[in-house]
């Protein structure tokens, strides 16, 4: 592979150009034997909210696919990774919490988007690009079909077909079901584990546990761990984090460890912030996902009938998460916000043009399917591609996902 790295300029707020700037950073790849050639560009859209792009180390995986046919851009999505980073260490230099939280509004999928149209330009001319959006890279999609559609020949979704007009509420009203069920499959092969996990909290509740990094350990931040359980390389890595838990009756420091590097938010802490704020428009979220947590009795950190949460952050994360204390004030400006512009063009899209091939993951704990499909009849121009032989990561797992998309792709030419 050959690697160029990109570095641009773009306003901060895209409705004043002439304003303050930030830095937008892509890496560019090419299989090194076709470096010369007049190969089209596939942009990556990164999962998220607030990851980096991914930093291919060899050519395996859904990246190397897509070297077959493409150059491929890797953006670093504003705030994130080398393009200017937004994190505790940055954002008290933007002045008060007003004036913090008045900075991160600029850090939602329609300033990614157009990022991305600059980029683009700058790269190409006005030459169109093919796009890949991962999860929230799929959100990032339909905005852009909704703003820039002139910019895109054809869009590739994979599990991230959201919906133009559900709220947070609505989200988590259907994800916390998908939890559950994916707790049940959790827990089905790995039965020893719900009682672990539940003497895991009691503990947590009656000791003051500390990570490594200094702060308490508490029950609920502990359950955050099904974070991950709607991937399928996830369950083994929980029960061989949890299968050591215990030294004597201590919590060892090798699980201490493990947990440390799964819970902090260190090196992504938009994820937490944006969580609920990509849904909004024309309405606050106030703290979505905790109001819905309060609502299941069964996902209570005491239930003996264990159950770990998913995707979702709540105010104890901002009060005990180190890389998050000091984003608190302005976080909880932003779930109070009510007045936040349109994300989607919901007649635009309607009309779209622009040939999409999705995967659905029938399963999906993050993007529910009944959204997804909702979308698919909405949006014109969607062919969707619904299976449940993967989970949410089976772009990551395995270069078959990207390959059946572009077959489709291929067969409508």
């Amino acid at each position: 592979m050959v690697y160029t790295d990109h570095v641009i300029d773009v306003p901060l707020d895209h409705t004043n150009p002439a304003g303050e700037t930030i830095q937008l950073f892509a890496r560019e790849l090419v299989d090194a034997a076709k470096a010369d050639s007049a190969l089209p560009r596939l942009l990556y859209l990164q999962g998220g909210p607030g990851g980096k792009a991914v930093r291919p180390a060899n050519r395996g995986g859904f990246v190397g696919r897509a070297l077959d046919d493409y150059r491929v851009v890797l953006l670093d999505q504003r705030g994130t990774g080398r393009s200017t980073p937004v994190n505790r260490q940055t954002l008290p230099q933007c002045g008060d919490t007003a004036a913090q939280a008045g900075y991160l509004t600029h850090f939602r999928a329609d300033s990614i988007v157009a990022d991305a149209e600059l980029l683009r330009r700058y790269l190409g001319g006005d030459a169109q690009w093919d796009t890949l959006g991962q999860s929230y890279g799929g959100f990032v999609t339909l905005t852009y079909l909704s703003y820039a559609p002139e910019g895109i020949r054809r869009a590739f979704v994979t599990g991230g077909l959201s919906s133009p007009t559900a709220s947070a509420a609505d989200v988590y009203r259907l994800t916390f079901d998908r939890t559950a069920e994916r707790n049940g499959a959790y827990f089905a092969r790995y039965p020893d584990d719900r009682p672990l996990a539940a003497r895991i909290a009691g503990h947590l509740a009656e000791h003051d546990v500390r990570l490594p990094t200094g702060e308490r350990l508490s029950p609920r931040r502990f359950q955050g761990l099904g974070v991950g359980l709607g991937q399928r390389s996830s369950f083994d890595a929980l029960h061989f984090l949890l299968d050591e838990a215990f030294v004597g009756g201590e919590l060892s420091d090798t699980f201490l460890a493990g947990v440390q590097a799964e819970v902090s938010l260190a090196t992504r802490p938009l994820y937490a912030v944006f969580q609920e704020l990509i849904y909004n428009q024309g309405a606050a979220s106030n703290w979505a996902a905790e109001r819905e947590y309060r609502r299941r009795e069964n996902f209570a950190v005491d239930n003996p009938e264990f159950l770990f949460t998913g995707e979702t952050y709540h105010p104890f994360h901002f009060a005990e998460d180190p890389a998050l204390v000091p984003l608190a004030p302005a976080a909880e400006l932003l779930a109070a916000k009510a007045d936040w512009p349109a994300l989607y063009d919901v007649d635009r899209l309607r009309r779209n043009e622009v040939p999409v091939y999705a995967a659905v993951y029938h399963d999906d704990m993050y993007v529910p399917r009944e959204l997804s499909l909702s979308t698919v009849d909405l949006v014109g121009a969607v062919r969707p591609w619904i299976t449940n032989a993967y989970q949410h990561d089976g772009l990551r797992e395995t270069p078959a996902v990207l390959d059946t998309l572009l077959r489709m792709a291929a067969e409508d030419r």
